[in-house]
C-alpha cells in the first residue's frame, strides 16, 4: 500500500533550490534512508513533509490524501511524526510528561488514555527507568531517545528521523540502531536522515540520493552506496 507521494515538489529560496521537481512514493511499512552532503536539501524535503514550509510547485499525498494545503498541526495529527537534529525537550518536565504532551497534543487522545501508551513506548525505547526524571538531566543518547518516543507518542503512521544518530558514540549509535530497528520491525513506516551511513544501512531496505535538491538515484542500499555517483558526489571524483 503506498503511504506517501510526492509529485514534482519544488521549492526555491530565490536562486538556491532546496527541492527541485522531486517525485517519491513510500509504502506502508518501508524503511527508507535518505543520504547526500551537507545542504542537499534533505531536511528540507522533512519540511515540505511537514507543513514547515511550503512547495512552490508540486503536491504531497498522504494516505491517498492531498495534504499539500495542510498545517503542520493537522499533518501531525492525519498520522506524520518526526524527530529533530538537536533534540530539545521541555526539560522542565519529566520524561513521561514529554510523551503526554505529544500523546494528547498531536495524537488527540485524553491525558489518562494516554498513560499506557506512553509508557508503553518508553519501555521499548529504554527509558522506562527514567519516566519520572527531569527531561533536562538526561545523557545526550537519552534525548535522542526521547525525541523518538515522543514522535512516537503521537501515533504517527509516518516517522520521519533527521540526523537522529548525530554527535553519539560509536556504541551509542549501535545501541539507537538497535530501538530504531525495533521500531520498525513493529510495523512502524520510517524516513531516515542520516550522515552516519553504517546506522542508516542497519535499518534502511531502500535508499534515495539527494544533491542540490535533486534526487539522484533511488535503489537498493547496497547497490546505491556503490554506485559512481555516490562516489562522485562525496567525494568530487568520477569512479574509475
Amino acid at each position: 500500500m503506498e503511504l506517501l507521494r510526492i509529485d514534482n515538489l519544488s521549492k526555491s529560496f530565490g536562486a538556491i533550490k532546496v527541492a527541485d521537481g522531486i517525485n517519491l512514493t513510500v509504502a506502508d511499512g518501508e524503511a527508507l534512508g535518505i543520504i547526500g552532503p551537507n545542504g542537499a536539501g534533505k531536511t528540507s524535503l522533512f519540511n515540505l513533509i511537514c507543513g514547515t514550509l511550503q512547495p512552490d510547485t508540486g503536491s504531497i499525498h498522504f494516505i491517498g490524501r492531498d495534504i499539500t494545503p495542510l498545517s503542520t498541526e493537522k499533518r501531525c495529527r492525519a498520522g506524520i511524526g518526526r524527530t529533530f537534529q538537536i533534540p530539545k525537550p521541555f526539560s522542565q518536565m519529566t520524561v513521561l510528561e514529554n510523551c503526554l504532551v505529544a500523546a494528547t497534543a498531536g495524537g488527540r487522545t485524553r491525558e489518562k488514555q494516554s498513560y499506557a501508551h506512553c509508557v508503553e513506548i518508553l519501555d521499548q525505547m529504554r527509558l522506562i527507568k527514567k519516566a519520572n526524571e527531569l527531561a533536562g538531566s538526561l545523557t545526550l543518547l537519552e534525548r535522542k531517545a526521547l525525541e523518538v518516543a515522543r514522535a512516537l507518542s503521537s501515533s504517527p503512521r509516518l516517522l520521519l528521523l533527521d540526523e537522529i544518530a548525530g554527535g553519539l558514540t560509536d556504541a551509542e549509535a549501535i545501541e539507537l540502531v538497535k530501538m530504531i530497528r525495533q521500531v520498525h520491525q513493529r510495523g512502524a513506516t520510517i524516513i531516515w536522515i542520516e550522515h552516519i551511513v553504517h546506522a542508516l544501512l542497519a535499518v534502511a531496505t531502500r535508499l534515495i540520493v539527494i544533491n542540490f535538491g535533486v534526487m539522484m538515484m533511488d535503489g537498493i542500499p547496497a547497490e546505491v552506496m556503490d554506485s559512481p555517483v555516490v562516489k562522485r558526489i562525496y567525494t568530487g571524483m568520477e569512479a574509475v
